[in-house]
């Protein structure tokens, strides 16, 4: 989880050296983004099918020669086609592992769904943390090129490595508990429901509608957030926090990368405790206020980098309370693939991206952006309590009687 990371929290450490050597407009850049997202996402039904069918090792390492391809591609590409190609392939590679991981972990821990959910989804939060700071200082003493291609060979063969040692629990009907350390687990009692039959529930596109809702705001701000220091004018401006100076930028990205990796097995850990929507409604109206004080305080460089922090700790849990409460509601025996098709909702999320640059470009500009954002997570927040809590308990009822 942590070598895909990158091919999403980096992104837009690329986008400005891109545009600079080739002058194809942030706009055009950005697609290659959109295109990564939708086949990370679309795809991941198809690639859950094949994990609950084969098992997750075949997958993950075919998915680690798509990913080391993925940016191997970049080095080279020399026009938009082949930047778009290379991030289809990057997708493809990214989902596949993301959703065999996280497919895994809810089968493992049917008990602690929240924590080991966020746990896992903590590897593609945080995965980058640790490598922004070498990224954009490999970018600008070897260029953008050297970068695509050593890192993305490394990402590629750690993940090939890791991958023989993959396996699934076995989901024996009618089996004891099995020992901790023990390859079998029984199957939960309650209705396990198959892809085609969540399709037909109306709490699956409550869930994906909020899915849709959150996604939107967190993904423009991981994909824009080069373009917005920059015009704000304090991507270089030196911030100091805890005796460390660094631009605001690198900051901003370092402190975010860890956040949204934090987030996700404390707000787990916390939907295990008080319930799935409730901290749904907690997290998601945190992070609406987040974004609208980033609104208004982000042309301060040490705003820009505490608000930013706040915004990616709020929103970064959602890799973990929608992969969990998709399994409480239909079951584990086919989380992978019935996740994998809640998950689409990111990449529907994603075609918006693009057009949060022609909004900036407006009357108003990143602030109307943001305010937008902070409207659809309120949004969310309410869907939670009002409308997917009572549908879920009613449909959990009716599994009962």
């Amino acid at each position: 989880m942590s070598m895909i990371a990158n091919l999403q929290y980096g992104w837009t450490l690329f986008v400005t050296p891109i545009d600079d050597k080739f002058g194809w407009g942030r706009a055009a850049i950005q697609v290659a983004f959109t295109i990564f997202v939708l086949t990370e996402t679309w795809l991941v039904p198809i690639e859950g099918y094949l994990v609950d069918k084969y098992g997750p090792r075949v997958v993950i390492l075919v998915s680690g020669a798509l990913v080391g391809l993925s940016w191997t591609l970049n080095a080279f590409a020399d026009s938009l086609t082949l930047l778009y190609v290379a991030a289809a392939i990057g997708g493809i590679g990214a989902g596949a592992v993301y959703g065999t991981c996280l497919g895994n972990a809810l089968k493992w821990f049917p008990d602690r769904r929240g924590l080991a959910s966020g746990l896992t989804a903590m590897g593609f939060g945080a995965g980058s943390a640790l490598t922004i700071v070498p990224i954009s200082a490999l970018i600008q003493s070897r260029g953008y090129e050297a970068t695509f291609l050593l890192f993305g060979l490394a990402q590629g063969l750690v993940i090939l490595s890791l991958g023989w040692f993959m396996q699934a629990p076995r989901l024996v009907h009618g089996a004891a508990p099995a020992p901790i350390g023990k390859e079998i687990l029984p199957t939960v009692k309650s209705r396990q429901y198959s892809p085609l039959e969540v399709l037909r529930t109306p709490v699956f596109w409550v869930m994906y509608a909020m899915f849709v809702l959150m996604a939107t705001g967190g993904l423009m701000a991981t994909a824009q957030l080069g373009p917005i220091a920059r015009d704000f004018q304090i991507a270089d401006t030196p911030v100091t926090l805890l005796s460390i100076t660094l631009p605001a930028l690198t900051f901003a990205l370092a402190i975010d990368r860890v956040l949204n990796g934090v987030t996700r097995p404390f707000f787990g850990w916390v939907s295990d405790q008080i319930g799935r929507e409730q901290t749904m409604f907690l997290a998601f109206s945190l992070e609406g206020f987040g974004i609208v004080l980033l609104s208004v305080y982000g042309d301060n460089p040490t705003a820009f980098v505490l608000l930013t922090g706040l915004v990616f700790f709020a929103w970064g849990e959602i890799y973990s309370l929608f992969p969990a409460t998709c399994t409480d509601a239909y079951g584990r025996r086919y989380a992978t693939s019935n996740y994998g098709l809640l998950y689409t909702a990111k990449g529907t999320a994603a075609l918006l991206v693009p057009v949060t640059s022609l909004m900036a470009a407006a009357p108003g500009g990143w602030r109307n952006v943001f305010i937008a954002a902070a409207a659809m997570n309120f949004a969310a927040a309410l869907l939670a309590m009002l409308i997917l809590r009572p549908l879920r308990l009613k449909m959990q009822a009716a599994v009962r009687e």
